[in-house]
């Protein structure tokens, strides 16, 4: 069902390891050499796997020793969990009660330089782009070649997701930093202090990456399950172009509409079901274009649908209804995220509600707030997955109803298309939702349709602030640090560069305000 994540089973004896890579000055090594592992070439599938893993696990174990990057929590360091933080945390969307220092900061809008979230999910980008530039320093032709290597078409193939995987966490970086290093495998390791690209030279360098991918990675759909395609690429890209006029003051919502079309041509389809596609068995929706995989018998990790599964259990709720034995009662939702579902026939307003408030008085207390009941751990039949601690959910990054959206948007905002097509597209996610139809596509309606269809989904920040409402012009409970909530400081809208990394190399600059 998985199959790119078995490979993390015989990865384990291989073991990829590297050190905390704040400034990417160290190499990754496989056992006891890059060199002895990359004479086999049975091994550069696993080490790709690796490459996917990251998106899912802190490393080969859970536990805190045994973890990609030092300095860390174990649980809480794997790439989409920490993405996840920043990108949910921060908004109206989830209120978390815990008070893991640093936590209650995103939320109330304080964070600093030292904040141990944004600074593990900035090293955690670095080090996804360190594995990914080892891999293709050791896979030309002339390595290949030097090794007597000629299986090279399934390696290119391997080479093309690499490059995709360091483009989607090079995209992440210009959303969430701005300004950080940029490195391929051109760059010598340890040779000079990595240097500092700007927003600009980054979003440029991954446009052209994956402008370039699109006649390299295999056609959509032709690809293993959780693996890359020309449709992830193409995802990646129409989320660069929605947002450009925040990233590089440029307006490019035609090439939005052109890309989103592309995946809405490719042949996916919309899941009959919206709630499909948050169960331990959405591997086999339709709608998925790129998820990220987890297995609870293969992969058990603390990441992402793991922590959205048993962390939003409290209270009444019963965890067997969710297919766990977990109640960690960590995570609510705010009265303004309920709020937006206006048609009370909308099935996508998936809240717990039996002794919870609407209203979050105190902070910490999991019964102020309803709970949200997105994701689970039971299959489509209401078959629990294979594990009551580890999710066999995945977490759907890419998924149709996005591209849909994205496209309704960008020609409402004057890109090249077709309104009739765009409006259709947001009422076909209605339709399914049981909601009652949209005549007009006005600008708010727009951010609100994305907040219903996509709450959790890792996407709130982003499109808070592409909307102009993130740090100011609308409020929610316990921004800023105050009941009913206040507004931030526009430089909020990006993160700070890890502390750590700018001791490490001082030619960097750290981002406005910190």
């Amino acid at each position: 069902m998985k199959n790119i994540f078995r490979n993390i089973l015989t990865a384990s004896v291989i073991c990829i390891s590297m050190n905390a890579c704040k400034n990417l000055d160290t190499v990754p090594f496989v056992g006891q050499s890059s060199a002895l592992v990359y004479q086999d070439p049975a091994n550069y599938k696993l080490i790709l796997a690796k490459m996917y893993a990251g998106l899912a696990a802190s490393g080969l174990k859970n536990a805190d020793g045994d973890v990609d990057l030092k300095g860390y929590d174990g649980g809480s360091q794997s790439y989409m969990r920490a993405y996840w933080y920043l990108q949910e945390f921060t908004t109206d969307e989830l209120v978390c009660r815990w008070n893991d220092p640093g936590v209650p900061d995103l939320h109330f809008m304080n964070w600093t330089a030292s904040n141990a979230f944004t600074a593990a999910f900035y090293s955690r980008i670095l080090f996804q782009v360190a594995v990914a530039n080892e891999f293709l320093r050791e896979t030309t032709d002339d390595k290949l070649s030097s090794r007597g290597v000629t299986n090279t078409q399934d390696i290119k193939n391997y080479r093309s997701e690499a490059r995709f995987l360091r483009a989607l966490a090079y995209s992440h970086g210009v959303d969430m930093y701005g300004n950080i290093p940029l490195i391929t495998e051109k760059d010598q390791v340890g040779a000079t202090l990595p240097k500092q690209a700007t927003r600009a030279e980054l979003f440029a360098y991954v446009e052209s990456e994956l402008k370039a991918l699109e006649t390299e990675l295999p056609a959509p759909r032709t690809n293993e399950y959780g693996r890359a395609d020309r449709a992830a690429a193409w995802m990646v890209l129409a989320k660069l172009y929605l947002n450009a006029e925040v990233y590089i003051g440029q307006k490019k919502y035609t090439e939005t509409a052109v890309y989103a079309k592309k995946v809405m041509d490719a042949g996916y389809t919309l899941a009959p079901n919206q709630k499909n596609n948050f169960l331990a068995d959405n591997n086999t929706s339709k709608e998925m274009i790129f998820a990220v995989n987890f297995d609870g018998s293969d992969t058990q990790t603390y990441g992402v649908t793991t922590l959205a599964i048993n962390g939003s259990i409290g209270g009444a709720m019963n965890p067997a209804d969710y297919g766990t034995e977990q109640k960690w009662g960590g995570f609510r939702t705010t009265k303004q995220l309920v709020s937006l579902f206006t048609d009370k026939n909308d099935k996508r307003a998936m809240f717990f509600t039996n002794g919870q408030t609407l209203d979050i008085d105190e902070f910490t207390t999991f019964e102020n707030g309803y709970a949200v009941t997105k994701f689970s751990n039971l299959t489509s039949a209401g078959v629990k997955g294979k594990n009551a601690q580890f999710a066999d959910t995945d977490f759907p990054l890419f998924r149709l109803a996005d591209a849909q959206l994205m496209y309704a948007e960008a020609v409402s905002r004057g890109g090249t298309g077709e309104s009739t097509l765009a409006l259709n597209l947001v009422n076909d996610l209605r339709k399914r939702a049981n909601a009652a139809p949209l005549s007009t596509l006005s600008t708010n309606e727009l951010l609100n349709e994305r907040g219903r269809e996509l709450f959790w989904e890792g996407h709130r920040r982003t499109d808070l602030i592409r909307f102009g409402k993130f740090t100011s012009g609308y409020n929610w409970a316990w921004k800023g640090g105050v009941k009913d909530g206040k507004d931030a400081e526009a430089w909020r809208t990006l993160f700070p560069l890890a502390s750590g990394d700018i001791i490490a190399n001082p030619t960097l600059e750290q981002n406005k305000g910190y």
